[in-house]
């Protein structure tokens, strides 16, 4: 079984390709390029060093959001594009689940915060001792000062991650009153390779969609959309 691993939902793209238990090949790239630009040459790239045809992939895990609604939409094309061409199917894989993965066999709880811009991150809270994230506090997006309430209120240490941090360090240092640590740069952000164990975990529960049915999820609407509504409900009252 071998599954192509695809994550765009935030600043890192990454893609990873998993063969039974044995992680092939992993690339990432964090730089200023557009995920457009750098997602299907390093899916290229890595199967061939790989020595990997495309066409004994068997499954495609994809990191489904919440994140970067642009990062997650060429996520969500280039695998439907690729599926739908293997006839193969998607495996959907949240994308805070999968960064809380990345610290997986830790003892506190983690917690991945995504900047969500105004003041917000998209947030989830995971106990990860056992591998696979089992959920604290469902994923959602939040002021950043809610985030940290709900962590005190859960009262365990914790551990964070996710391009939020560096965004939100000052907040949580100031707010905070559990113990807390903040994870290191090497396993801060999204990880292909994180995709690929939880899609292979979900593949084994008949998680998978078919490709024309998979869709992100966004969590909240894109800054576009909450401008139309605004536009729209101004129209409304002037009339």
């Amino acid at each position: 079984m071998k599954i192509l691993a695809i994550d765009s939902s935030g600043l890192v793209a990454g893609t990873a390709l998993l063969s039974g238990d044995i992680l092939v090949g992993e690339y990432s790239i964090h730089n200023k390029k557009t995920h457009s630009q750098t997602l299907l040459p390093m899916i290229r790239d890595m199967l061939d060093m790989a020595e990997v045809e495309i066409a004994e992939v068997d499954a495609i895990a994809v990191a489904a959001g919440p994140g970067s609604f642009t990062g997650l939409r060429i996520g969500a094309s280039t695998a439907k594009g690729l599926a739908q061409a293997l006839d193969i199917p998607i495996v959907p894989v949240p994308t805070l689940e999968g960064l809380a993965f990345n610290l997986a066999g830790t003892e506190a709880l983690v917690c991945p915060l995504m900047d969500a811009r105004r003041d917000q991150a998209y947030y989830g809270i995971y106990d990860v001792e056992d591998g696979v994230p089992e959920t604290v506090a469902e994923q959602s997006a939040a002021p950043i000062g809610e985030i940290v309430e709900k962590v005190n209120e859960i009262g365990k240490p914790t551990v964070f991650l996710g391009d939020g941090v560096p965004v939100f360090a000052s907040r949580l240092r100031e707010g905070l009153k559990v113990p807390y640590r903040m994870a290191s740069d090497s396993v801060r952000y999204q990880r292909a390779a994180s995709v690929a164990e939880l899609g292979k975990y979900f593949l084994a529960q008949h998680r998978e969609v078919p490709a024309g049915e998979f869709a992100p999820v966004y969590l909240r609407l894109s800054q576009a959309e909450r401008e139309r509504l605004e536009r729209e409900k101004r129209d409304a009252g002037g009339r």
